[in-house]
């Protein structure tokens, strides 16, 4: 891929992504207003942050991968339950993962 088509690609989505969220304002109210849909469209965010958590932590080309990841995703959803720090849980994980790869796991 050359520099030109990507570069063509990046403002192309970053066109698209401002568009979309232009036209989120535009959504007549009567249309997110309700107590059930407000609380779906509030969850919407969240799902769509966990599937792509999940697929970026065991997805690989040829199926799940069991590797460093899960262990450093593990840790950080334990820590995170247990009111740890946001940063304590970051630096936790990444040594995790660091340390599993340097034994050779992942």
């Amino acid at each position: 891929m050359s520099a030109t088509v990507l570069w063509i690609s990046v403002l192309a989505a970053c066109v698209l992504g401002f568009v979309t969220k232009y036209l989120g304002y535009l959504v007549p109210e009567s249309l997110v207003d309700g107590r059930r849909r407000s609380r779906v469209i509030g969850l919407l965010p969240v799902a769509l942050l966990a599937g792509l958590v999940v697929t970026q932590t065991v997805g690989g080309d040829d199926g799940l991968v069991l590797d460093a990841r899960l262990a450093a995703v593990t840790l950080a959803v334990v820590l995170l339950w247990l009111r740890a720090n946001f940063v304590v849980v970051v630096f936790a994980a990444a040594a995790l993962a660091a340390g599993l790869r340097a034994l050779g796991w992942g």
